[in-house]
């Protein structure tokens, strides 16, 4: 069967990085996978919550919104509603799970690294690009620590990434685009580390139940997108990052 964009079902959309888009942050890049763009910041600010001072330990925590105009219909922000609403707060959350994951927080030292993400478009797979694009950022956002001698080593202990796979028209299919996604019987999202651990997986099935064989065919898709989508990571970073003293 044949896809909107004409990929294989096992074929990622184009994936680029741009290290550095924004200046003044820690580390920053924008991601662009397909037809969705998010830009993804780290921030560090030194200093830790309150109920972590004194332990000599890091934190990392995630936002994420998404610009009115980034889908067909105007999202309203959520400033004007008082409160970021149900998904914003469930994305962010997960954001900030996958991350901490791969993060020593002992050799962060007390020191908070805020991972900002925001869509300017989407095409389905924001939460995905999110936590790709925000590793990346978080990378080079260390790497910039180091080379300022604020930090000895690296607290990343492996890699991150993230992509949606899904059932559509009875076919298994890696990184769903709007059109797709909005069709599929069932939808998931997979998080997984450098070395190929599960840190998080999302499944729906939205009229038919999942099988365990197309479980195990979505699971083997998504480790063979998330593959790739490493090697393009440490591609970024090694582009964005500072020379070190």
């Amino acid at each position: 069967m044949s896809r909107p964009d004409g990929r294989r079902p096992d074929e990622l959309r184009a994936v680029a990085f741009t290290p550095g888009f924004v200046g003044s942050a820690t580390g920053s890049v924008l991601i662009e996978q397909g037809g969705t763009r998010v830009i993804c910041t780290a921030s560090s600010v030194e200093s830790v919550p309150r109920w972590m001072a004194g332990e000599g330990r890091g934190w990392v925590t995630a936002e994420y919104g998404m610009l009115p105009a980034s889908t067909g219909e105007r999202k309203q922000r959520d400033v004007s509603k008082g409160r970021p609403d149900g998904r914003t707060v469930e994305i962010q959350r997960l954001i900030g799970r996958a991350i901490r994951g791969v993060i020593d927080f002992q050799a962060l030292g007390e020191r908070t690294i805020w991972i900002d993400c925001d869509v300017l478009e989407a095409d389905a797979g924001t939460r995905c690009a999110s936590i790709t694009g925000g590793y990346v950022a978080l990378a080079l956002a260390i790497e910039r620590l180091i080379a300022e001698g604020l930090l000895e080593s690296s607290p990343l202990t492996q890699s991150v990434a993230a992509i949606s796979c899904g059932i559509v028209d009875g076919e298994p299919r890696l990184d769903l685009d709007y059109l797709e996604d909005s069709a599929a019987e069932v939808d998931m999202n997979v998080v997984m580390t450098g070395d190929g651990g599960l840190v998080e997986v999302q499944a729906t099935a939205e009229r038919t139940p999942l099988s365990r064989a197309h479980l195990d065919d979505l699971l083997a898709l998504a480790g063979a997108g998330i593959e790739s989508l490493q090697g393009a990571q440490a591609e970024a970073i090694a582009a964005g990052s500072p020379a070190r003293s």
